[in-house]
């Protein structure tokens, strides 16, 4: 039987190349485009053989889906930190809102774009993030700070499409301006 400490250091190992694969394949991306990445390149970036590479991975689309799960955990994780920063509900939601909205702005786009945002995996991380801001304006419902008048599931589809004009703004006071007037439509009625 092996012992627990090299499992462990077996299974660290493997995350630290599984990363290193990601990062390589997004930094050639960024650097020469979708369609100049080859198993090839990534093998050589990562310093690993292309045989190695492919017990990890079998093409490109796969690393690029799993680079693309790993960013939307992070955003996840990042929104989860906000929502635990602090405050009372609506403090809570403002803090969230604000880091959805600006991490909107360093988005990717094109044709890595179309093509990750085509897979499953993307629909259910948008339901994730849908059910989660829900839960932070159902609770802003309960302290009275956020309107009653209409489910918290359409404010939460309100926030996040009116949030979604933040990648086309060319500053980050303008995002918070923008995720300023989202929270005056969430405003009780007089």
């Amino acid at each position: 039987m092996v012992p627990r400490l090299w499992n462990e250091t077996i299974e660290e190992h493997r995350g630290a190349v599984r990363d290193a694969v990601l990062d390589a394949a997004a930094a050639l991306v960024a650097e020469h485009g979708l369609t100049a990445v080859t198993m090839s390149k990534i093998a050589e970036r990562t310093g690993i053989g292309r045989a190695t590479l492919y017990k990890y991975f079998p093409d490109i689309e796969a690393i690029l889906l799993a680079w693309h799960e790993r960013q939307i955990a992070g955003h996840l994780q990042h929104l989860a930190a906000a929502r635990e920063h602090g405050g009372d509900a609506q403090a809570r939601l403002a803090a969230v809102l604000e880091v959805y909205a600006l991490n909107s702005r360093q988005r990717h786009g094109g044709e890595l774009a179309a093509m990750l945002h085509q897979s499953s995996h993307t629909a259910a991380a948008h339901e994730r993030l849908v059910d989660f801001v829900r839960d932070l304006l159902a609770e802003a419902v309960t302290a009275g700070t956020v309107r009653r008048d209409v489910p918290s599931a359409e404010l939460a589809a309100y926030c996040l499409s009116a949030l979604s004009a933040a990648r086309t703004l060319p500053s980050d006071a303008s995002v918070r301006r923008l995720v300023t007037v989202t929270l005056a439509g969430l405003r009780p009625a007089s």
